[in-house]
């Protein structure tokens, strides 16, 4: 790590969604900015989520208003500014009044429309579930429905695109680093960061610990501090299944557990059923689903759907280790998902991000920010990022299919599934992968299935992708459609080729 600086005005220690989003926010407000990652960015919780940008509906029946309302600003903007990873869904929710009256999904319905302004998605209305495409899918007790619009999103490219982003902006991203040691120094922190064995010190004005499930760990063990916020572990799990239904709406299923339950369009071929909440105590870089939590999945999929789910159809399964708020919940599926900001020392000042979810990190990384800028004063101070859109999301009005028109234009040799595929994985960054080729063959050698060695070693040189695992399961999620020795196909191959720093 001979290239890095001996210096910086901001380290950030996490490379999930809160981290990156903190780092692009401050790289672009001019602080000198170091972002280290101990595993790949978006390994853990920030690529196991349920992949929505949404307001929590559920949240209302607990009274969590503010952070429904702060979630559905965020949706807009997030729309915005990567309409190619993100982007509308309609959800159907059958009604079961054994479980909550109408009037009560009415009411919470009306309220979701209105806590926020909604410029992309449509409002929520009542359905004929015997009329409706969406119903066939469905048993046919369920009559009665409503529909209302949330968004879809790829998780680990958001986590990606953000520090691609602060990158782009002056930020140093490093991968596979830990920080190991933290020591306050004549008002400022001495960071020590390893990389393959090796130490390299920093001195750093300020800390953002943005670790995640390690948050807690690294204030007692790395930096040496108290906390005065207790982190409850919660995990969970989704599954993909075949293909249960044609049409593009997804699904949220009330469950007798007071739960909800989505099932959700998958990577064209699946749908993907999530999730649970389980209480965690054991590593939380190695969390996995377990038999009673896949039962329970396709227990609750089986009270709505037609088509009876087994053990036996699920085709891929992940599960994630959620770092929320303890509020003393009597179960972890009524832990708030709100977050909390907190300055754990000022001098030199470390800055600790408890709890949250996807939809908000904008605003975690807003407020993380205003509260460095009394310590730490940026050259450009005032807030950015809720009209910048993200790297590949330049695409005007947030039109995708303009986007895709173009690129067919351009580059009319591409197949339409490859060419659908790079523009909703690069936006508008297709082109910088693509270049000038005027055919298949400029791409390079096909290495996987639909997957040419120009867009490798793009992932190699611009997004800090060193593994197969990183390409097929985090940068795309190729792994789904390829055949089962793929990724010791392309370990090889990248064994084979000179992979760049990543410095």
């Amino acid at each position: 790590m001979n290239a890095l600086p001996a210096n910086c005005d901001l380290l950030v220690v996490g490379g999930g969604i809160n981290g990156a989003g903190i780092a692009r926010d401050a790289a672009g407000r001019g602080l000198s900015v170091i972002l280290c990652e101990q595993d790949d960015l978006a390994a853990h919780t920030s690529s196991a989520s349920t992949k929505l940008i949404h307001g929590g509906l559920r949240y209302l029946e607990q009274l969590d208003f503010s952070l429904v309302r702060k979630a559905l600003m965020e949706r807009e903007v997030l729309i915005a500014a990567a309409p190619h990873i993100i982007w509308p869904l309609r959800f159907i929710m059958p009604h079961d009044a054994h479980l909550r009256p109408a009037w009560m999904i009415r009411a919470g319905l009306f309220l979701y429309d209105h806590l926020a302004r909604r410029r992309y998605l449509p409002g929520s209305s009542g359905v004929d579930l015997r009329r409706h495409r969406a119903g066939s899918a469905l048993q046919a007790r369920y009559r009665r429905g409503f529909v209302y619009s949330d968004a879809w999103a790829d998780d680990a490219r958001l986590v990606v695109l953000n520090a691609l982003d602060a990158h782009e902006r002056g930020a140093h991203v490093l991968t596979r680093t830990q920080c190991t040691r933290l020591v306050a120094s004549g008002g400022e922190w001495i960071a020590t960061l390893v990389r393959d064995s090796r130490p390299h010190e920093l001195r750093c004005r300020a800390v953002v610990n943005a670790a995640g499930p390690w948050a807690a760990r690294f204030l007692h063990e790395v930096a040496r501090l108290p906390s005065s916020q207790e982190v409850r572990l919660v995990k969970g799990s989704h599954i993909a299944v075949p293909r249960m239904f044609a049409h593009s709406f997804a699904y949220i299923f009330q469950n007798p557990d007071r739960r909800v339950l989505f099932a959700i369009p998958y990577e064209r071929d699946f749908t993907l059923i999530g999730t649970t909440d389980l209480d965690y105590h054991g590593d939380p870089g190695a969390p996995a689903i377990d038999a009673a939590e896949i039962e329970y999945l396709c227990a609750m999929a089986n009270q709505y759907f037609r088509r009876p789910l087994n053990a036996r159809d699920v085709r891929w399964s992940y599960s994630g280790v959620r770092p929320l708020l303890d509020d003393r919940a009597s179960s972890a599926q009524d832990v708030t998902r709100d977050y909390r900001v907190e300055l754990s020392c000022t001098t030199p000042p470390l800055l600790s991000i408890f709890g949250g979810k996807l939809t908000v990190y904008r605003r975690v990384a807003e407020e993380a920010l205003a509260q460095l800028t009394k310590y730490v004063a940026p050259p450009r101070a005032a807030p950015w990022t809720a009209r910048a859109p993200l790297p590949g999301g330049d695409i005007p009005g947030a039109r995708f299919a303009d986007l895709l028109r173009r690129i067919k234009r351009r580059y009319p040799f591409l197949p339409a599934a490859l060419r659908q595929r790079l523009c909703r994985t690069y936006g508008t960054r297709a082109e910088r992968l693509l270049g000038d080729a005027q055919d298949l063959a400029a791409l390079g050698e096909e290495v996987l299935p639909q997957l040419y060695a120009a867009e490798v070693q793009y992932l190699l040189n611009y997004e800090w992708a060193q593994t197969a695992e990183d390409i097929l399961w985090r940068r795309t999620k190729l792994g789904l459609h390829m055949p089962p020795d793929s990724a010791v196909q392309l370990s090889i191959y990248l064994g084979g080729i000179e992979q760049p720093c990543n410095v």
